[in-house]
């Protein structure tokens, strides 16, 4: 290895951002960069290996296969026992905990909110946490803690002790779908985002069906030391705290760092997210990112979206076993019923995941998805809520249950259309601030007020992806003339939308595209600051 330089030099040349050191790798001498803090961290790892590699369909599904088996279990894991622990609430309430801690008026409900007023006061932190800190450490310390904080829940008796658990619960979990968000555009491709978003949210489905049959099991335990609820938190707890050791030691940090890929492969994965035009990871915050995603109109639209979907959320999440009861059921069998309501949230999700990448677009089957719950929020308002009618109920409370198709595919749009490493955290960190819930204890067995309002945020979400679509209709064009002031060409293909063969058919198309990718594909740019940038509607 060549001399090192003299401090006065090695000083400059940090002052110009860029180092260049000779590498010599056993008979191979080559040429490396010492890659300056505010890049991306896959050029660092491009320039230190000399050069990238041609992405094939055999190669990028290869890699694929690999990242899929290795990552999606991990974060399918940790979602499923998040939707668990979060509804671990709803169980107990089925099973006593109103009643043996003296919940009264609004306790209940509060209990519901205060996971999600947590959110919103740790979302700041958390958004420049996930630039700066290694995103498998952050989840495995993440799962660890509510773990521990639901296991704790066990000993509370009233309503401060659970509200404390609550609050510390809603704060632990709040960086868990930011930071899915970030594994998701660090991992996959624009195309595949959809499905992979899809399969950790409907996990949520998955929780409904056997966090049901679980604690359906766990409610028949006779304990002479604990309370059936009792039994759920502290039984679901204990498994979050072991599940955390598992992510701990097999979720890498980024691409770069993962050690179930060969170097060849790391090189794969860096190029399958080229046409992302998103960068990878940058662990260097920039306030510029910070404030254009403050004043871009797209990401408060899409918190106006999470908000408006968030409130239907929390309130059926919360009181869906209740609500199922107030049909006329016992207990048990308002927790069987409960059931498939989880089959119809997974069909839901991943149904509509899937439609996104056929189509090709999110606007137009987040509206689809909209449809039925209007439909089921109008059914139980108006049907009578009587013996006679509990099979037309439960139908109208199976068609509220598409909702959760819902939010994914927000996230997914907002993860497709967001870029630049600050600005992808700052916009998520705003759009998971979470609404209260609308329902009550006291308005049981109607629940009138809750219906109403998810009703109206139902029918105001088409009006906000109407206005959305708008939005990146014109967001295009403006690129495009951008693009066309600067001399290349003004329309593009985005092809991260495509399977990878047009990919490789586009390396030499005659309109230079391949280039611009080039250029601004690894800079850390913003979708504004990148005018090859192209939008999903």
């Amino acid at each position: 290895m060549s001399e090192a330089p003299p401090a006065s030099v090695r000083k400059e040349r940090q002052e110009q951002m860029v180092e260049s050191i000779e590498i010599e790798t056993g008979n191979h001498r080559r040429q490396a960069h010492v890659q300056t803090p505010d890049k991306d961290k896959a050029v660092e790892l491009l320039e230190d290996v000399g050069h990238s590699i041609v992405l094939t369909p055999e190669n990028n599904s290869r890699v694929l296969r690999k990242i899929d088996l290795r990552i999606l279990p991990i974060i399918l894991g940790i979602y499923f026992l998040q939707s668990l622990d979060k509804t671990t609430l709803a169980y107990a309430s089925v099973f006593g905990l109103v009643e043996k801690t003296n919940l009264v008026g609004l306790q209940y409900s509060w209990l519901g909110s205060v996971v999600y007023l947590a959110q919103l006061v740790v979302q700041p932190l958390l958004a420049y946490l996930l630039v700066k800190v290694p995103l498998g450490k952050f989840l495995a310390i993440s799962v660890f803690l509510w773990g521990a904080v639901l296991s704790c829940m066990t000993a509370a008796h009233n309503f401060t002790g659970l509200l404390l658990c609550r609050m510390f619960l809603g704060a632990l979990e709040a960086g868990i779908a930011p930071a899915f968000i970030a594994v998701t555009q660090m991992w996959w491709r624009r195309r595949e985002q959809p499905v992979r978003l899809g399969a950790w949210y409907a996990m949520n489905g998955i929780t409904n069906m056997f966090g049901s049959l679980l604690s359906y099991g766990l409610g028949h335990i006779n304990s002479p030391i604990f309370e059936p609820y009792q039994i759920i938190f502290l039984f679901f707890g204990l498994i979050t705290v072991g599940f955390a050791a598992t992510v701990l030691i097999f979720m890498p940090d980024s691409p770069m760092k993962a050690n179930f890929l060969k170097a060849e492969d790391k090189l794969v994965a860096i190029e399958r997210l080229r046409m992302n035009q998103q960068g990878i990871k940058s662990d260097v915050w920039k306030w510029s990112h910070a404030k254009e995603s403050i004043l871009d109109l797209k990401t408060w639209l899409w918190f106006a979206m999470m908000f408006s979907i968030s409130i239907p959320s929390g309130g059926v999440s919360t009181f869906g076993p209740l609500i199922v009861k107030s049909f006329g059921f016992d207990e048990f069998k308002a927790i069987l019923f409960n059931i498939p309501f989880g089959a119809v949230q997974l069909v839901a999700t991943m149904g509509g995941a899937w439609l996104a990448m056929v189509l090709k677009v999110k606007g137009p089957v987040l509206t689809l998805l909209s449809l039925p719950p209007i439909a089921g929020c109008v059914m139980l308002l108006c049907i009578p809520h009587d013996a006679s009618q509990r099979s037309a109920l439960l139908v109208g409370y199976y068609l509220i249950s598409v909702y959760p198709g819902i939010t994914p595919l927000i996230y997914s749009w907002s993860a497709a259309n967001t870029a630049g490493e600050t600005k992808k955290k700052v916009t998520t960190g705003i759009l998971i601030v979470i609404g209260p819930t609308l329902y009550t204890t006291a308005e049981a067995p109607l629940y009138s007020r809750g219906l109403r309002s998810n009703l109206a945020l139902f029918i105001v979400l088409v009006v906000l992806y109407l206005i959305n679509m708008s939005h990146l209709f014109s967001l295009n064009k403006s690129h495009e003339r951008r693009r066309k002031r600067m001399g290349k060409t003004g329309k593009v293909v985005d092809r991260s939308m495509d399977a990878v063969r047009a990919v490789n058919e586009g390396k030499d198309d005659g309109t230079g595209q391949q280039g611009q990718v080039d250029e601004n594909a690894l800079k850390d740019l913003t979708d504004m600051e990148n005018e090859d940038f192209v939008y999903v509607y």
